[in-house]
């Protein structure tokens, strides 16, 4: 078998898995023992075989346990980008609500396939009702570039600006939500399915604290998401439908960065994402460093409270340094 049909046969195997419905518990997901495929590749040092999918990434067994009762959230994990490593972790492949953190797979998207210089006509479908969806407060008709919409949907996690940036590359809530989709099986994360770019609950809206890893190392290559993550505030400039000046001001609600609560000794928080609903709890993926200049991505979902969501991320991600 070629290189180029092992690896189609294993994007449509990814793609496959990845359109599933319901919630569902992985069977044995991501255990490549076994698996050492000999495939034509360039020679180095004498070593014909091709790099592994998994051989940069982190990779762990249902069978591994860190957890010790001390981490309430319902699932958790802190991953190495120096070695694969990982730290810490708590129901790693549970299938769980994202809430917000959705919005990471959105900037991915709008990074990798967007052009950021594009003017953006805020449509309709940027009207979001549900009660207690954030906002990064745009209208119908204002027009701001992608790269704006960028900050919009990062700092103040506005559901409607993820809305805005989805009907513009795709035309449609459902077609963005099929692009995240297929970025998501690309990347690995086979226990992941979009159904839109906010992450407003649906049943059928889902991904795993690995699968999460997964996106967030991703996100991490690109120099803009690194950017935008690491921004405190952001005023965007922009007009509204009347031709008027806009000028709006979006913070981020990240507290290591925002100051709100310490890092552990010898780690710096140097980006993040949160996610809130009813259904998810309170959700926090970020990237911190050590001393070293190691990274690390930590993640947990569904605490039963702001306060406890800080409380269990600095329990876990001390673990680096201890």
């Amino acid at each position: 078998m070629s290189r180029k049909s092992y690896l189609f046969g294993c994007l449509i195997a990814a793609l496959l898995v990845s359109q599933g419905c319901g919630r569902r518990t992985l069977e044995q997901p991501y255990d490549w023992s076994g698996r050492d495929f000999a495939l034509p590749s360039q020679e180095e040092e004498g070593d014909r075989r091709a790099s592994g999918f998994a051989e940069e990434l982190c990779v762990i067994s249902p069978d591994d346990v860190w957890d010790n009762g001390s981490v309430s959230a319902e699932a958790a994990g802190v991953f190495s980008l120096s070695d694969g490593r990982v730290v810490y972790g708590k129901n790693v492949f549970e299938q769980l609500y994202p809430a917000s953190i959705t919005k990471v797979m959105t900037a991915i998207v709008a990074i990798k396939y967007g052009n950021l210089a594009d003017t953006v006509t805020v449509p309709q479908e940027a009207v979001i009702t549900e009660p207690g969806a954030t906002l990064s407060g745009i209208k119908p008709g204002d027009r701001l570039t992608l790269e704006q919409l960028l900050y919009g949907l990062m700092l103040p996690s506005g559901n409607d600006a993820g809305a805005a940036i989805a009907v513009h590359m795709a035309g449609s809530i459902e077609g963005f939500a099929e692009m995240m989709n297929q970025e998501a099986a690309r990347l690995g994360a086979t226990g992941t399915h979009f159904m839109n770019p906010h992450g407003l609950t649906d049943e059928h809206h889902y991904t795993t604290a690995y699968d999460l890893y997964l996106i967030f190392n991703e996100a991490l290559k690109l120099p803009k998401f690194r950017e935008v993550t690491g921004t405190i505030a952001y005023t965007a400039n922009y007009s509204n439908e009347a031709g008027e000046t806009v000028s709006r001001e979006w913070k981020g609600g990240n507290w290591y960065l925002t100051g709100e609560r310490e890092e552990p000794e010898g780690l710096t928080v140097f980006g993040g994402k949160t996610g809130t609903t009813q259904a998810a709890g309170f959700c926090l993926i970020m990237a911190s460093r050590d001393e070293e200049e190691n990274e690390y991505i930590s993640v947990v979902l569904k605490a039963e409270s702001r306060p406890k969501l800080y409380e269990n991320m600095t329990e876990i991600i001390q673990k680096i340094v201890n």
